[in-house]
C-alpha cells in the first residue's frame, strides 16, 4: 500500500523507470552495511585553474598533485570503505587529461564505481577526450554563472564569456552523442542573480541544474589576504530567493544556499585529506593514505542529514535515464 501511494505521487513527475531506479539507489543507501560509509566524495586531484572566478572557495593555494599509484591507492582505499560515487573536480580536471584519464578508466574498470562524474569549466574539453574515454564518465559537469559574455568576464569565467558559453553549447552535443549524463553547476552572485536564465537551461536540456549561492569559506575567499577575496560577490536572502523564485518551475532546478551546503559534501584535497568547509575556519584531516578513511572523516564533520536532505542520493549512473532530479531527497522514497 505504500508504494502505490507513492506511486500515485510521483507517476505524474517521472517514468516508472527514472522513478525505480531512483528509489533503488535511496534503498541502497539506508541498507548498507556501515551508515557512516563515504557514499559520495568530492576529490579535488589539483588545485591548477585556468579560471579566475572571483568568488572561488577552493583556490590554487598549491601546485600538489599525486603519483598516478598514490592516486589509485587512495581510491581503492575509498572504494573499500564504501565509496559508490566518484565526483572529479579542482581547480580545473581537464588541466591534466591523460592523468584524468587513467583515473577514469581504474576507477570503472578495476575498482567498478557505480558513479562517476566531473565538474569541469568546460574549457579545455575536447571531442575526441569524449569520444575515447566517455564511457568511463556517467556524469560531466560544466559551471557556467551567466549566458551573457560580459557577466561571464566580470566573474572571472575565461577572457571570452561567449567562447565559454558556445563551448557549453559544444559540451552538450557531445554529451548526446557519447552517452553522458550533462549537468549545470550556477553560483548566484552579485553579477548574475538577476539573470533569467530559463530559456538557455531549457535548450540545453541538463538533468540537473545545480544552483548554489555563493559562499564565504574561511581560509580560502573571505578577504584581500587570501587568493581569492568573495565578499564583492555576495548576494543578499532577498536576492538569492528571487533568483530561485525565477526558476524553480525548471524540472532540473535543484537549488543550494549556504546553509544547505555547510557539512553537507565529503570534499578530499590534494594529498588525499578530508576538507571540512562548513562554519567557522576550515579544518583539515589527516591523509587516508596515512590514517585510512575512517579515522580521516573523524577528524572532519559531515554532516548526513544535510547530505540527504539536499538529495545526495539520486540517479547518478548513466544507465539511470530520463531526468529524475531530487527524488532521491523526498522522504516518501524512505520506506
Amino acid at each position: 500500500m505504500v508504494l502505490l501511494a507513492i506511486f500515485d505521487v510521483i507517476w505524474p513527475l517521472v517514468s516508472l523507470t527514472s522513478f525505480a531506479l531512483a528509489a533503488v539507489a535511496v534503498y541502497r543507501y539506508h541498507n548498507q552495511p556501515d551508515p557512516d560509509a563515504p557514499v559520495s566524495v568530492n576529490y579535488f586531484p589539483s588545485r591548477q585553474c585556468n579560471y579566475s572566478c572571483g568568488f572561488c572557495f577552493h583556490t590554487e593555494t598549491t601546485s600538489n598533485m599525486l603519483t598516478l599509484d598514490k592516486a589509485k591507492q587512495g581510491l581503492r582505499l575509498l572504494k573499500e570503505a564504501g565509496m559508490r560515487k566518484l565526483n572529479i573536480a579542482g581547480g580545473e580536471p581537464f588541466l591534466h587529461p591523460r592523468s584524468l584519464a587513467q583515473i577514469l578508466e581504474y576507477c570503472k574498470e578495476e575498482l567498478h564505481v557505480d558513479s562517476v562524474s566531473i565538474i569541469s569549466n568546460g574549457s579545455k574539453i575536447r571531442r575526441d577526450f569524449l569520444a575515447k574515454y566517455g564511457k568511463y564518465i556517467d556524469i560531466l559537469g560544466i559551471s557556467c554563472d551567466s549566458f551573457v559574455g560580459a557577466t561571464n568576464e566580470k566573474i572571472g569565467r575565461g577572457e571570452d564569456g561567449d567562447a565559454h558559453i558556445q563551448q557549453l553549447s559544444n559540451i552538450a552535443t557531445w554529451c548526446k552523442e557519447y552517452g553522458i549524463k550533462l549537468k549545470i553547476n550556477t553560483v548566484v552572485n552579485a553579477y548574475n542573480w538577476d539573470e533569467d536564465m530559463t530559456a538557455h537551461i531549457a535548450e540545453l536540456a541538463p538533468f540537473r541544474w545545480k544552483v548554489f549561492q555563493c559562499l564565504i569559506v574561511e581560509g580560502e575567499n573571505e578577504d584581500e589576504t587570501r587568493v581569492r577575496d568573495a565578499r564583492r560577490f555576495l548576494v543578499t536572502d532577498e536576492q538569492w530567493q528571487t533568483f530561485c523564485e525565477r526558476h524553480k518551475h525548471l524540472e532540473c532546478y535543484i537549488p543550494e544556499d549556504n546553509e544547505t551546503m555547510a557539512n553537507s559534501y565529503l570534499n578530499l584535497d590534494e594529498d588525499m585529506c578530508f576538507l571540512d568547509k562548513g562554519e567557522g575556519r576550515m579544518k583539515r584531516s589527516g591523509s587516508i593514505l596515512d590514517i585510512g578513511v575512517k579515522k580521516a572523516m573523524e577528524g572532519i564533520n559531515w554532516d548526513k542529514e544535510a547530505f540527504q536532505r539536499r538529495g545526495g542520493v539520486y540517479d547518478w549512473s548513466k544507465e539511470d535515464g530520463g531526468c529524475a532530479s531530487g527524488l532521491a531527497d523526498k522522504k516518501e522514497l524512505e520506506w
